[in-house]
């Protein structure tokens, strides 16, 4: 949706309306870098397309579904590179944003690290 600008500038609005004190936490391809630049605290939250697809077949096996890791490794590939690419709206991470590659975190290593720069304020630079 985010590609399509009309829709886009109507979302943005919405999004933005989701924000209340104390704050939000929103996920999203575009939340920093666009949404919500002004956060306090901000994620650029990847992992290799590898582990990525094994995370996601292992969510559709869960739930019953079928899936082919070659198939979400191409749909990854492939919407990584759209929605890189886009005029609008392009993922990608912002300057003050603090990068975490989960490939080899767990979730609850993760969620721990986020806490932890969320303590520390807003990221110097």
């Amino acid at each position: 949706m985010a590609a399509l600008p009309a829709v886009r500038a109507a979302l943005l609005f919405r999004q933005r309306a989701f924000r209340r004190p104390p704050g939000l936490v929103a996920d999203g391809r575009d939340m920093a870098s666009v949404v919500f630049r002004d956060a306090t605290t901000k994620v650029f939250l990847t992992a290799s397309v590898e582990m990525r697809a094994m995370r996601r077949h292992k969510q559709l096996i869960e739930k019953g579904m079928a899936a082919s890791i070659a198939d979400l490794l191409l749909d990854l590939r492939e919407r990584d590179e759209r929605d890189s690419q886009r005029s609008v709206a392009p993922m990608q991470q912002s300057t003050d944003a603090h990068l975490l590659d989960t490939t080899n975190h767990t979730i609850e290593t993760a969620v721990a690290q986020v806490l932890d720069w969320v303590s520390r304020g807003p990221k110097k630079g």
